[in-house]
Order: structure tokens, then sequence, then C-alpha cells
């Protein structure tokens, strides 16, 4: 692997864990795309450093656990900005 790749790679993992980032929020802050960030962190980071992955898999499954209620507030403040314009 190159290493500009694997520099990226050790850099969006510790991101991740430092911030208890999602793909997303990782994507964008190194402005790249969500599948690129989670093919980096699941699949290349496990070949390069296997336990830094199962650090980052933690967060992951964290996120992913959390990922319905983040859903339920967003969706919530939506409709309750959309009721606040319309009195």
């Amino acid at each position: 692997m190159k290493d500009y790749i694997e520099q990226r790679i050790n850099l969006l993992a510790a991101y991740i864990i430092e911030n208890n980032a999602t793909v997303r929020s990782a994507a964008k802050e190194f402005s790249l795309s969500k599948s690129s960030v989670h093919k980096d962190v699941t699949e290349r980071l496990l070949k390069i450093d296997p336990l830094l992955a199962m650090k980052v898999k933690k967060v992951l499954d964290k996120n992913k656990a959390e990922r319905h209620i983040r859903g339920g507030i967003a969706t919530k403040q939506k409709y309750l900005s959309r009721r606040s314009n319309t009195i």
C-alpha cells in the first residue's frame, strides 16, 4: 500500500477515535467520500494495524447504535421549526 494512503488511514482512525466521529463527519473533515473513509477504516486499517482497527470499530459501532436517536431528534427539530414558522 502506498505511504500517503497509510498516512491518510492513520489520520482518519485517530480523528474518529479522538472525536467519536461518524464516517460522515470524518469524510467531511478530510474532504473524502463516505465510502472511501469506510473502506479505509474497516478494511485497509485492519491490514495495517488490527488493534487500532478494533478501537475504531468500537466507535463506529457505538455511532451506529445511536443513529436512530440522532435521526429522531433531527426529525423532531425539523417539525418544530416548521411549526414555529407557521404560527
